[in-house]
């Protein structure tokens, strides 16, 4: 059986900018977090497509979980020190406590569920560096579909048109070839 954490884990320690940007994250001191989303999937597909050069990232999202503070302004400050410790990323930060509002759910537990929800399975991943430079992994549906480069929608919560329109818009199936839709 393929151990799809120790090929993510290989991927990241020989990919600076990642490294970096986890560095960057780690200094927040956050409980709860992940660098998500394209952060980690785009990795995994450029590296199976054999690409020399990163894919530009539209953002980073650093996805995290406060109920204490569900503050707009405190989202603001976190992207605000990120972007003073790494300009060369262009950041986006979420606290998953107040996220549910936006898709009509019930309120997250936690950061995994906000990742659980979102719109495609191979963006339902992220990842953060631990003290001790080991890596936590959020997959709730594991990293199979990133490294078989499956694309489907999540059935979880299923937003079929919102699926293709994110698919056209950011031009993946030119971006990786080698994708495989699934419907």
């Amino acid at each position: 059986m393929t151990d799809y954490h120790a090929l993510t884990t290989d991927l990241l320690l020989h990919d600076t900018f990642r490294m970096n940007c986890l560095r960057a994250a780690r200094q927040l001191k956050l409980e709860d977090y992940y660098l998500a989303a394209g952060f980690l999937r785009n990795a995994i597909w450029d590296h199976l497509h054999g690409l020399s050069k990163m894919t530009p990232l539209n953002d980073i999202d650093l996805v995290y979980f406060d109920s204490t503070d569900k503050s707009t302004e405190t989202e603001q400050q976190l992207t605000f020190q990120l972007n003073s410790q790494r300009p060369e990323a262009s950041w986006e930060v979420r606290n998953q406590a107040r996220m549910h509002l936006l898709h009509g759910h019930a309120p997250y537990q936690n950061t995994v569920e906000g990742i659980a929800q979102w719109v495609e399975i191979a963006t339902c991943v992220g990842v953060r560096l631990e003290q001790d430079d080991s890596f936590s992994f959020c997959a709730p549906y594991g990293l199979e579909h990133n490294w078989s480069l499956k694309l489907q929608v999540n059935p979880f919560n299923p937003r079929p048109q919102l699926f293709t329109k994110r698919i056209q818009q950011k031009n993946w199936l030119k971006l990786w070839p080698q994708l495989q839709l699934i419907s």
